[in-house]
């Protein structure tokens, strides 16, 4: 199977190489020639097949250059029981009858991306040796939170691999912050940037783009790639628990093979519904595709307009991973609904580079027929995290909140409550325990932050802290440095962060940590 530029479709390279790559040298992103076809025998066969081999399953029939043994090896090394303890990487919670909320977050890092970016270095490192480049990976990749951390853990000291990862410094939560900052290995580095999730986003591509960045790269015997869900290799994976969740609903008894689903997804940059929709071109019954949208919700007016438009206000929410007003992978779903019209899509991406804007409404119809779309703001968020907590006893993050609480929307308009749906559960809500306590109490601990939330949090909902937050309580700072974007899109070094003193697990105070950057730096911690 071959894979296209979205903005050049005569552009034919391999599977390996798309991974590699990552982005297309004319900043197009990558799409597969076509979308095999999974017939519902095939569905139904997978309800008692392992996660590990319905993953290897799906992902062989796009990595045509790659053996299903090498498949099966990259699959069965990424999700351990050790990576992801539990019965399944992605397990279901039924929340009344028909409602089942897709737990992401069991990996590493806590959040959703684990399931990508655990499989993304085995299938870069071999791709690299399949194209014979000779050359090592510079990994770049933006974040908006929990990308960062999980793409750090995912590559940490992967040979043939470096990653530097860039993140807006005010526009993460402090947990998330902290995951990426405290980091572990030697081949990475970690950089904050002033400005929110879009600034440090097309800094990153302005990298990319550069003609004396790509140069020096390659004369250091290196290669651009990314860690985004703009390179193939971490969208792929994605597109698996859409088929592992109906597979797990159907084995219940909750779904009869064919019947459909709904899915609702917290979206901010597209790449996780786009997948879903993908699990739909694929054969997946979905009758629905429910995007859900925080204040910043471009993305739902784009759904009901046709037009997209990042000229608005900016919103710091406390779904901060959703932030993003210019949505890449949208660029996918363009290049589909346009029958592969690479010269439309270059130029509605022209225009929303020019002029933050396009027009796509000619195909708002076909759009309209596959998505729905709605947004909450904050304050919707926390009633839906209590609304959830107070009925279920079960406690969800700010995002996981969002897609719930869009669903209640979609319900209530369209009447289609008794489709199965499934809802994206894409973080732990200890990642985000201030705001997540803050919602279950009504406001009485709104001013608690930090371990002490975290501590507060679990001894009220008698909920465990999981292992990868609270080991973080101690462990060193490494990576300090805050760098702005320029009016020419290169980054300048402007400063350090700051270190608050906060309370620890065990009540205790604590300030200031060894190799915290208010007080020094760490010589060869910093990029």
């Amino acid at each position: 199977m071959y894979y296209r530029s979205t903005r050049n479709r005569n552009i034919e390279i391999s599977a390996a190489q798309a991974i590699a790559r990552g982005l297309s040298g004319d900043g197009g992103l990558f799409v597969p020639e076509r979308f095999p076809r999974v017939s519902l025998d095939a569905v139904s066969a997978m309800e008692k097949a392992s996660y590990v081999q319905r993953a290897a399953y799906i992902m062989s029939l796009f990595l045509t250059d790659f053996s299903h043994d090498e498949v099966k090896e990259c699959v069965s090394g990424a999700y351990t029981q050790k990576k992801f303890p539990g019965k399944s990487p992605a397990p279901l919670s039924r929340l009344g009858s028909s409602v089942y909320f897709l737990e992401l977050w069991h990996g590493p890092t806590c959040a959703f991306k684990d399931m990508a970016l655990q499989i993304l270095p085995r299938f870069l490192t071999k791709s690299l040796k399949k194209i014979s480049s000779g050359r090592e990976a510079l990994i770049l990749t933006a974040t908006s939170g929990d990308t960062g951390k999980a793409a750090l853990e995912g590559f940490r000291d992967v040979p043939g691999t470096h990653i530097m990862v860039f993140y807006p410094c005010d526009g993460v939560s402090e947990m998330q912050k902290r995951q990426m900052c405290t980091q572990e290995g030697g081949n990475l580095a970690v950089c904050a940037v002033k400005g929110n999730f879009d600034d440090t986003q097309t800094g990153v591509k302005h990298i990319f783009n550069a003609p004396e960045a790509v140069k020096a790269v390659y004369e250091n015997g290196m290669m651009f790639s990314s860690a985004n869900s703009i390179n193939w290799g971490r969208l792929l994976p994605q597109i698996v628990y859409y088929f592992s969740a109906y597979c797990d609903i159907a084995a219940s008894g909750g779904v009869k093979a064919g019947e459909p689903v709904n899915i609702a997804v917290p979206t901010g940059n597209f790449g996780d519904i786009l997948a879903a929709y993908y699990a739909k071109k694929m054969g997946l019954p979905v009758k629905k595709l429910i995007c859900a949208s925080n204040s910043n919700n471009v993305l739902t007016d784009f759904l009901k307009t046709g037009i997209y438009d990042r000229n608005r206000q900016f919103y710091e929410t406390i779904s901060p991973s959703m932030d993003i007003l210019v949505s890449s992978n949208l660029e996918r779903l363009l290049f589909d609904l346009t029958d592969g019209d690479d010269r439309k899509v270059s130029s509605w991406m022209r225009g929303l580079s020019r002029t933050g804007s396009y027009d796509a409404s000619k195909y708002l119809d076909r759009v309209k027929e596959l998505f729905w779309g709605a947004y909450c703001d904050d304050a919707e968020t926390k009633q839906e995290i209590r609304r959830v907590y107070e009925k279920y006893h079960y406690l969800c993050d700010t995002h996981t909140a969002v897609a719930s609480a869009v669903y209640g929307k979609y319900a209530a308009e369209t009447g289609d409550s008794a489709t199965p749906a499934i809802v994206v559960s894409t973080a732990n809500p200890y990642k985000f325990p201030s705001d997540v306590l803050d919602a279950v109490t009504g406001g009485r601990h709104a001013a608690v932050s930090g371990f002490e939330a975290v501590r507060v949090l679990s001894e009220m909902t008698g909920t465990p802290v999981p292992e990868p937050i609270a080991e973080l309580e101690d462990k060193p700072v490494r990576f300090g440095t805050v760098w702005g974007k320029q009016a020419d899109g290169r980054f300048q070094r402007l400063g350090k962060l700051r270190c608050p003193p906060q309370k620890k697990l065990d009540g205790s105070r604590q300030g200031h940590r060894h190799g915290c950057h208010c007080r020094r730096r760490v010589m060869g911690d910093e990029a």
